[in-house]
C-alpha cells in the first residue's frame, strides 16, 4: 500500500480529560486517507488504557513517554517517524469540523504555502468564538526586514538597536459570525500548532523544532524560522477547529493536576521566555515584562480561583487574604512538581 501524502501528530496541550472526545472527533470529521501518530505523554491509566486500545483497532501509531514532555518535545517524537509529503500537527483537546483537513490540504497545494493553519476557536458551543485567525509579530516594514534577515529593525535608543515582538492576534475572542466577511485565505504572520500543516520538507531547512521552547511561544519561533527559510504561511478559514481547554470548560481533574503544573510551570514559562529573547536578539520591551509579570496567571486562573470561590460568603479584603497566601503555597509547590517530574 503507497504512504498517504498526510501525517498527522496528535500531542497533549495542558491535560487529558479531552483526549477521546478530540480523538473521536478526528476520526469522524476527517475524510481521505492520512496516517496518525499519537504521543502519549504520561497520561493517567485510564487514558493510557484506552489508546492503547484504540491504537489497536484503528491502526495507529502510539507512542508512549513515561515522562513528561514539552510539546515541541512530543511533536519531536512524532516526527522522527514522518515520511509524508505533509505533517499535520494537532492538540488533544482540539474538536473538529467537518473537512478541516481537506481545506488544508487544499490551501498548500494551490498556494504552494509551506505552513498553513486552520481557523481555531474556543470555549463551547463549539466553532463559534475566534481564538487565533493567524496574526502578525512586526509591522510590515519590520517584518520585510526580518524576512531578509537583516540584523535590526530599529536602532532606537529605547531597545538598543535590537528586535523588537509586538504579537497581535486576529479577531481574538469575536463571533466568528461577526468577522465572516473578513476571513479569507492569505497570508499571515504566524498560524498556531492546535491545527497546523507543514510541508514536511522544510524540516530540512530548519531542522527539528525547538524544544528550548518548553511552554509558550514556540508557533512564533517556528514561523520565523520558516518566513527567513523562504517559506510562506497561510491561514485557511475554511478549516476550522475549536480547542476545549479554555473558561468556562469542565474543571480541571485531579488527575490532570501533575502535567498542568509541569506544562505551566513558571520554571517552564520563564525558560521559554528568556530562550525566545536569547535566540531572536528580542528588545526587553513591555511585551516581556508583561508576561513575565503573569508567570503563574493559568495555574491561577484553573487552580487558585474555584478554591477562592468556594469562599464568596468572606468579604473582598478577607478573599484577597486568602488568595494570596494560596498563590504564596501553590508556587511553593509548583516549584517542588517541576523540578521533580519536569524533563
Amino acid at each position: 500500500m503507497s504512504t498517504p501524502d498526510v501525517t498527522i501528530i496528535v500531542v497533549p496541550r495542558e491535560r487529558f480529560q479531552f483526549a477521546q472526545d478530540s480523538l473521536e472527533s478526528l476520526y469522524s470529521q476527517t475524510s481521505g486517507s492520512f496516517d496518525l501518530i499519537y504521543v502519549d505523554n504520561n497520561s493517567p491509566a485510564k487514558l493510557r488504557n484506552y489508546l492503547q486500545i484504540e491504537a489497536a483497532h484503528r491502526g495507529f501509531h502510539l507512542l508512549r513517554s513515561d515522562r513528561f514532555l514539552s510539546p515541541n518535545q512530543a511533536r519531536n517524537l512524532g516526527l522522527k517517524q514522518v515520511r509524508s509529503k505533509y505533517v499535520v500537527f494537532v492538540d488533544n483537546d482540539v474538536i473538529f469540523a467537518p473537512g478541516w483537513l481537506q481545506a488544508l490540504i487544499n490551501c498548500t497545494e494551490e498556494t504552494g504555502a509551506t505552513v498553513v493553519g486552520s481557523l481555531v476557536c474556543q470555549y463551547q458551543p463549539v466553532h463559534t468564538i475566534v481564538h487565533c485567525a493567524g496574526g502578525e509579530y512586526m509591522p510590515p516594514d519590520a517584518y520585510a526586514k526580518f524576512v531578509r534577515g537583516e540584523s535590526t529593525v530599529t536602532r532606537s535608543p529605547n531597545v538598543n538597536g535590537k528586535w523588537q515582538i509586538n504579537e497581535k492576534t486576529y479577531y481574538q475572542n469575536r463571533k466568528v459570525e461577526e468577522v465572516q466577511q473578513h476571513l479569507k485565505r492569505e497570508t499571515t504572520g504566524f498560524v498556531e500548532f492546535h491545527s497546523m500543516l507543514v510541508r514536511t520538507e522544510i524540516f530540512e531547512k530548519i531542522g527539528e523544532l525547538d524544544e528550548g521552547f518548553s511552554c509558550t511561544k514556540e508557533y512564533l519561533d517556528f514561523c520565523m524560522l520558516v518566513a527567513q527559510a523562504g517559506g510562506s504561511i497561510y491561514l485557511e478559514p475554511a478549516s476550522v477547529v475549536t480547542f476545549l481547554t479554555h473558561p468556562p470548560a469542565p474543571a480541571l481533574q485531579w488527575s490532570d493536576l501533575p502535567y498542568f503544573m509541569v506544562r505551566w510551570s513558571d520554571a517552564w514559562e520563564r525558560e521559554s521566555l528568556l530562550h525566545f529573547q536569547q535566540k531572536w536578539d528580542l528588545a526587553e520591551s513591555e511585551y516581556f515584562l508583561k508576561r513575565f509579570k503573569k508567570l503563574g496567571r493559568r495555574r491561577r486562573e484553573e487552580i487558585i480561583h474555584p478554591v477562592t470561590e468556594k469562599f464568596s460568603f468572606l468579604r473582598t479584603t478577607q478573599r484577597k487574604w486568602l488568595e494570596k497566601r494560596l498563590v504564596f503555597l501553590e508556587k511553593l509547590i509548583n516549584r517542588y512538581v517541576s523540578t521533580t517530574l519536569a524533563h
